[in-house]
């Protein structure tokens, strides 16, 4: 609570990584020992921004790579709600245009895009996507003989020396 107090306190605006953590280490030490070894400690370290809309304190938290889970405190009536990405992004656009009263938001699914694209599942491939769709579309080519042939007319088609 002392935590969030001080970041609500500091009133309207986004708080990222390094400053919340800074505000952290600005508490007492007894009580950042409390949280750092309690579960608010996986959560702290794991916050990768904080907006602050006072009462409200909303948090994005990336507890590993690929994943993440929003929440907001409401710091004076202590109570915590777990929000989806659409009400996460919502509250964060207050900051900026104020309470939206019901008014439309245009937002756009472009999931059925990529439906078909490979995603990596193992955490070395993220921060590696060149390397990850070469491997990616080498195993494609030589796994499935046929689709080698396509390869070949384009290369003939292409080639400057005629070799082929």
């Amino acid at each position: 609570l002392a935590l969030l107090s001080r970041i609500e306190g500091k009133g309207k605006g986004i708080l990222q990584h390094h400053q919340v953590i800074a505000e952290f280490e600005e508490i007492p030490e007894e009580s950042r020992q409390k949280l750092t070894d309690g579960a608010f400690g996986e959560v702290l370290r794991s916050t990768q921004e904080a907006i602050v809309l006072p009462p409200w304190v909303a948090l994005a938290v990336r507890p590993r790579p690929g994943v993440w889970e929003y929440l907001r405190v409401n710091v004076h009536a202590l109570v915590v709600e777990v929000l989806q990405p659409a009400e996460y992004l919502r509250f964060k656009e207050e900051l900026v245009d104020g309470s939206s009263n019901g008014n439309f938001v245009l937002e756009l699914d472009f999931e059925p895009f990529t439906a078909s694209f490979p995603r990596p599942t193992l955490n070395k491939s993220i921060g590696n996507g060149v390397q990850f769709l070469n491997r990616h579309l080498s195993a494609k080519l030589f796994h499935d003989k046929e689709s080698l042939h396509p390869l070949l007319e384009f290369l003939r088609l292409h080639s400057v020396r005629e070799r082929l």
